[in-house]
């Protein structure tokens, strides 16, 4: 099923999946975005001129010209506009549904949950100077493929690992973003585990007295390509937080690939390249909450290495989907714009069946 396909041949099968004309209905009616009939005398047909606007590529006006053409509402562009930006909040609540309706459950073996964001641009002469963005803080779940969190927030609201509310049982796996003591200590407290990258320098690493640990050290007098041990690290408020470190060596050809980069990196910013750094380079270094009597070194590496799929969410999203910067200058009527699209993403086929094996550990790390 494509995407264009939702507000014709498809459509009354995505009603039927959103809980039927009534729902929409009561929930048009909710959220204020469908009060009374007037022109518009129903919230499916609502929907689906909102879906034909923000999945098209023809702009307000042609899309109140295929509205009249196929009968479905004789209405002006400015109309169409006023009617999409009273759509944030339903879109968000037919979102929060669609996720809660396919939420995994952590009774059946662990829930994971990859968390990472994406971004697209904000548009307007203005934001496009400043480089302003939405971003959006996304969950992938497994072993369901599929999206279990969006929050749709401006560039200026970071990356945290406890934006998402915790499943007791999770394991959470984050990049090198989400290494945030304070905050994986809270999700750790609320019954999850963790899994997240980690730089040689991006943590004050300690032993349990409190002592400085030269991570980097570690790695180099490692002789079997492995280091598994428990580490400490200090957060800005509270105790000590007691880790898993698990670094593994990367094959050569990464290796080399992660010091041309280093030393790119290093280039663009002017400066040299430390040794330390170009040690580092050579190793996956995670950290985690798992219990080594649970799950091995192996089993950590394998679990971090699902993050790709989150990746491949996000390129479905930006490729089939066509998600992009919204057209809308305000969060008015950009909020629904990319609501729309997130809404059509869970409306899919289920991922499973198109998503690529996980890349090799030299494409991955």
């Amino acid at each position: 099923m494509k995407h264009e396909s939702l507000v014709n041949e498809d459509w009354s099968s995505i009603v039927t999946r959103l809980g039927g004309a009534d729902a929409l209905n009561a929930t048009a009616r909710e959220t204020k975005a469908f009060l009374r009939p007037r022109e518009i005398t129903n919230a499916v047909d609502l929907l689906r001129l909102i879906l034909a606007y923000c999945l098209g590529d023809h702009g307000l006006r042609l899309t109140a010209a295929w509205a009249t053409s196929v009968g479905l509402v004789d209405i002006s562009n400015v109309a169409l506009l006023y009617r999409l930006r009273q759509c944030g909040d339903w879109l968000a609540m037919l979102v929060g549904h669609a996720l809660a309706s396919a939420a995994p459950k952590a009774s059946h073996g662990r829930l994971i949950r990859v968390i990472d964001a994406t971004t697209v641009p904000k548009n307007g002469p203005k934001a496009r100077k400043n480089n302003e963005l939405w971003r959006i803080h996304s969950a992938f779940d497994l072993p369901d493929e599929r999206f279990g969190h969006f929050e749709l927030t401006n560039h200026q609201e970071g990356e945290t690992l406890d934006r998402i509310a915790v499943v007791k049982g999770e394991i959470r796996i984050g990049d090198r973003a989400y290494l945030q003591p304070d905050r994986m200590a809270k999700v750790i407290d609320a019954g999850a585990d963790v899994v997240i990258r980690a730089g040689w320098k991006s943590a004050r690493w300690v032993d349990e007295a409190g002592n400085a640990i030269d991570v980097v050290g570690e790695l180099r007098d490692a002789t079997a390509g492995l280091v598994d041990r428990p580490i400490w690290i200090k957060r800005k408020g509270g105790s000590l937080l007691a880790v898993r470190l698990v670094a593994i060596r990367k094959p050569e050809q990464a290796a080399n690939e992660a010091r041309r980069k280093a030393r790119r990196e290093a280039q663009r910013g002017g400066h040299t390249v430390s040794k330390q750094t170009l040690d580092a380079a050579d190793w996956v270094i995670l950290v985690t909450s798992l219990k080594p009597e649970d799950f091995t070194a192996d089993d950590v590496l394998a679990l971090y290495r699902l993050r790709w799929r989150i990746e491949l969410g996000f390129k479905r999203l930006k490729s089939l989907i066509g998600l992009k910067g919204p057209p809308g200058t305000t969060e008015s009527s950009a909020r629904p714009h990319i609501l729309a699209h997130l809404l059509t993403i869970l409306l899919l086929e289920p991922l499973v069946d198109e998503l690529e094996d996980s890349p090799r550990l030299a494409e991955a790390a």
